[in-house]
C-alpha cells in the first residue's frame, strides 16, 4: 500500500535551528525524517521529539560528500515516504582570511551549502509540482546580503542560496508549492565552533539570537507561503541599509566587525 503519511525532512536537525524547527513540526504532528552527521546526536534529538506522538525517521548522512544527498533521497524513496516539507538547513562555513584557509574546507562548505541544497531542491520540488502539494524551507543568511571578510565562500555561498530560493520560487508561482528563504543573523549555535570563529568580534562582542526564535520566524513564514523572512529587528535594519550602501563600503563595514578580537 501507498505511504500516506505526512514528513517533513529536515537537515542539520541534530541541534541548531534545524533541532529547533524539528521540534515545531512535530509539535504540529509532522512525521520527521532528520538528518545529520552523527548518528547519537540525531538519536538524542529523535527521543525528545517522539515524545509529541510522531514518527521520527534518522538517517547519518555526510552531506559534505558529493553524492550523499541523491544518496539520501534514494534511501528515503526505498522506505517509500512521501515529503510533504522539505527544509534544507545544513550548513557551514571557515574562518579566516581568504589567502590563509584551506581550499580542500571551501569547497567542502561549498558542495554542502549549495550543491547538497540543490541537489535536494531539485529531486523534490519536482514532486511536489507533479502532485501539486508541498513547501520547502532554504535557510539562507543575511551574510548573503553582504560581502563577509573573513567569511568569503560561507557569506558567498548564501547568496547563492537566497538568489536560488528567489528564482525558483518565480518559476514555480503558478503551482501551490511555495519556496521560502529564511535569513538568520549571528544565533547561538555550534556554527561559530566549527568554523573556527570563537576569536571573531562578531561572536566576542555581538549579540547571539535564540535559535528557537529564528525557528520560528521561519516555521511561521513557511507555513504563510512567504517568499522570504529575515529573523530579528536588528538584522532587518541591516539589512535595508545594506541595500543603500556600496558593496565596498559594505565589506570594509564586515570585515571590522568580523576581524578577530586582538587585531589592533
Amino acid at each position: 500500500m501507498e505511504n500516506t503519511k505526512h514528513f517533513a525532512l529536515i537537515t542539520g536537525a541534530s541541534s541548531g535551528i534545524g533541532y529547533e524547527l524539528a521540534k515545531l513540526f512535530a509539535k504540529d504532528h509532522f512525521n520527521l525524517v532528520i538528518v545529520g552527521r552523527e548518528e547519537a546526536s540525531l538519536q538524542r534529538a529523535a527521543v525528545v521529539l517522539e515524545e509529541q506522538g510522531v514518527e521520527v525517521i534518522t538517517i547519518t548522512a555526510d552531506l559534505f560528500e558529493p553524492n550523499a544527498a541523491v544518496d539520501l533521497y534514494e534511501q528515503i524513496q526505498a522506505k517509500n515516504i512521501q515529503i510533504d516539507v522539505l527544509v534544507n538547513d545544513a550548513g557551514q562555513g571557515v574562518y579566516g582570511k581568504f589567502l590563509d584557509t584551506d581550499l580542500s574546507k571551501e569547497l567542502n562548505i561549498i558542495q554542502l551549502n549549495i550543491s547538497a541544497l540543490v541537489t535536494l531542491t531539485k529531486l523534490y520540488v519536482r514532486e511536489m509540482v507533479a502532485r501539486g502539494t508541498g513547501k520547502i524551507l532554504n535557510v539562507a543568511s543575511i551574510a548573503g546580503k553582504v560581502p563577509g571578510p573573513y567569511q568569503a565562500v560561507y557569506h558567498g555561498t548564501k547568496a547563492f542560496v537566497h538568489s536560488f530560493n528567489e528564482a525558483v520560487r518565480a518559476e514555480i508561482k503558478d503551482t501551490p508549492v511555495t519556496i521560502t528563504s529564511l535569513l538568520p543573523g549571528p544565533t547561538d549555535t555550534d556554527f561559530f565552533r566549527k568554523a573556527d570563529m570563537l576569536d571573531s568580534k562578531a561572536v566576542q562582542e555581538g549579540e547571539l539570537a535564540d535559535p528557537a526564535d529564528v525557528a520560528k520566524d521561519g516555521y511561521e513564514a513557511m507555513i504563510a507561503g512567504k517568499d522570504m523572512v529575515i529573523s530579528g529587528f536588528k538584522n532587518k535594519f541591516q539589512v535595508a541599509m545594506g541595500n543603500v550602501t556600496p558593496d565596498s563600503m559594505l565589506a570594509e563595514q564586515t570585515g571590522k566587525q568580523q576581524e578577530p578580537v586582538d587585531k589592533s
